[in-house]
């Protein structure tokens, strides 16, 4: 059984959520309504509102449509046939909100089953959570956060072997710089991949073209928190943008059945992936 929380929330985070998380600004709601402004978190709580009454797919199509957004996508065809049972797909995570959004709507569509498994940050989106498998990140020394991981991965092996879809993003970060300077995910997660592998399942590679702006990749640099509290930002910085992603034709088991180890492996899906990078229109 799926014990998802599914009690809808108007607002993303309100004053009382951000003084129970950072007991500092408790009796401070002055100050927490200024940097709720400052950091464009009463702008996401407004779009919330707007579309939370029609959770799942048809919020993130309201919230796109109040963005503005268009996507352009190559590979259509096969969103159009997509495996009837269970499939996963994997994807590079350059905006951190934004390529989740997109992801949904592109598969959810399609299958309005598709679940992507995501970070506690992102499940605080409570409109999202009918298409949300939420695990901690942070969860090591923590033993309640780690049985909410365990849990959560627990539910998308039933949620695959049960028939239905279910996405990856398998850094389980956002892009950041490398060495020479491109913005890239890092390694893919051994844990994702294994899991992945596990299921035996067809794999589908989709690929969103583009990044945040630099600004929040110097934040991330400095520390991983401070590009956190830029995300909602960089959502409303690109407003009216018009957003590429392609899709890639289903990576088959016994394909995958080729690469003997988990990081053999993670390495080729990540490869697969990146290799549409080079498509333009």
């Amino acid at each position: 059984m799926d014990t998802t929380d599914l009690t809808i929330k108007p607002d993303v985070l309100n004053y009382d959520d951000i003084r129970q998380m950072v007991p500092f600004f408790d009796g401070k709601p002055r100050l927490v309504s200024f940097l709720m402004k400052l950091l464009a978190v009463d702008k996401v709580n407004w779009i919330h509102r707007h579309n939370c009454h029609t959770p799942g797919v048809p919020f993130v199509q309201g919230l796109l449509n109040d963005l503005q957004a268009k996507i352009i996508v190559h590979g259509e065809e096969v969103l159009k046939n997509l495996p009837q049972d269970g499939f996963i797909t994997v994807s590079n995570h350059p905006f951190g909100a934004l390529d989740g959004i997109m992801l949904i709507k592109l598969v959810g569509e399609q299958r309005p089953d598709f679940k992507v498994m995501v970070n506690m940050v992102l499940n605080h989106i409570s409109a999202m959570r009918p298409n949300f498998i939420a695990v901690d990140a942070l969860a090591s020394d923590d033993p309640q956060k780690r049985a909410v991981s365990v849990r959560g991965i627990a539910s998308a092996m039933r949620h695959v072997r049960e028939g239905h879809p279910l996405g990856f993003f398998p850094a389980g970060a956002v892009s950041k710089f490398t060495r020479d300077l491109h913005i890239e995910d890092r390694q893919w997660q051994p844990s994702v991949v294994s899991i992945i592998r596990k299921l035996k399942v067809p794999v589908i590679p989709i690929y969103f073209h583009g990044h945040n702006s630099p600004w929040f990749t110097i934040l991330g640099m400095i520390d991983w928190r401070l590009r956190t509290l830029r995300l909602p930002a960089e959502v409303f910085r690109r407003k009216g943008d018009t957003f590429r992603v392609s899709v890639g034709r289903p990576i088959m088991p016994e394909v995958q059945a080729q690469y003997e180890s988990v990081d053999a492996l993670g390495q080729f899906l990540k490869q697969q992936t990146y290799a549409m990078k080079l498509w333009k229109k």
